[in-house]
């Protein structure tokens, strides 16, 4: 597998030149810093397939088993070595279908490397196969299962899978929050990836809102002053009280984290690799007295 790591993705190739942008930190403080220079021809900087509240309609899936799901796909993309893009279009995916589709529980995994079978096929060089998924599934399903399961999922969403997941806002609202060095951007990430286990975040806030308010915990958690800063505000479109409810769920999110059974996300954020900023203290500002 670790011969897949080395290519980009497509929704990479359409945000690679971003980082060129992030050295125009010598502005006047009050003045937006210019972040869009690298980017004039990227469209996918809009807000597209947002998934709305579907639970009620799944007689046999609840939330709970939902973030299950979605810590088991964190662990089989971080075990495939897989690019950001293919976990944010899975969860992207299995949501939008099991808004649709009625899925019996003992389908719901099937749904899930399904659907990152083909978040692959569409993000990454080289794809995982389809035996690659059984067999990390404990060979529970069959390969004939896994294709008429892909093939479901694609009619159901009629093909549809440029859509702008969270990661497209992220990767943006980073390159904002100059300077945007590693400790903010893996921080950042880990709070997204918090809101991905919670079914609540994903139906109750935008991804564009999801991804500032990841910014800004991600800002008050490492204490950067100030907080909030006109470049995010312009660039975001955001101001920092649009953000506060969200963003003190997040940051629950990381207080609960010790207690919580699900430890893909912090387990991921406590290698060194990525700054371990799962460890950092959660931001005191943003939890209840």
């Amino acid at each position: 597998m670790s011969s897949r790591k080395s290519g980009k993705s497509l929704t990479a190739i359409l945000t690679a030149r971003s980082k060129a942008a992030s050295g125009l930190t010598k502005k006047p403080k009050d003045l937006p810093v210019d972040i869009d220079a690298a980017d004039v021809d990227n469209e996918l900087q809009q807000q597209n397939g947002r998934v709305q509240d579907y639970m009620d309609s799944q007689p046999e899936i609840n939330s709970k088993m939902r973030s299950i799901l979605v810590d088991w796909l964190i662990e089989v993309h971080k075990k495939f070595e897989l690019v950001p893009e293919s976990l944010y279009l899975t969860i992207n995916i299995v949501d939008r279908f099991l808004s649709v589709k009625t899925v019996p529980r003992r389908e719901l995994q099937l749904v899930g490397i399904s659907s990152m079978l083909i978040a692959c096929k569409y993000e990454e060089i080289w794809a995982p196969e389809v035996s690659d998924f059984i067999a990390i599934s404990d060979n529970a399903y069959v390969r004939e299962q896994v294709l008429l399961m892909e093939k479901a999922i694609l009619g159901k969403l009629e093909w549809y899978l440029t859509v702008p997941t969270p990661y497209v806002f992220l990767v943006r609202y980073i390159k904002a929050s100059v300077p945007a060095d590693k400790e903010m951007e893996n921080m950042a990430f880990f709070f997204a990836e918090l809101a991905l286990m919670n079914y609540s975040t994903i139906i109750n806030y935008s991804p564009s809102k999801l991804s500032a308010s990841a910014v800004y915990v991600a800002r008050c958690t490492l204490n950067r002053s100030p907080l909030w800063t006109g470049t995010l505000k312009h660039y975001t479109g955001y101001s920092e009280d649009q953000l506060i409810e969200c963003a003190k769920m997040l940051a629950s999110f990381h207080s609960g984290a010790a207690e919580n059974k699900l430890k893909a996300v912090p387990r991921k954020y406590t290698d060194p690799g990525r700054n371990a900023v799962a460890l950092f203290p959660p931001a005191k500002i943003l939890l209840p007295a």
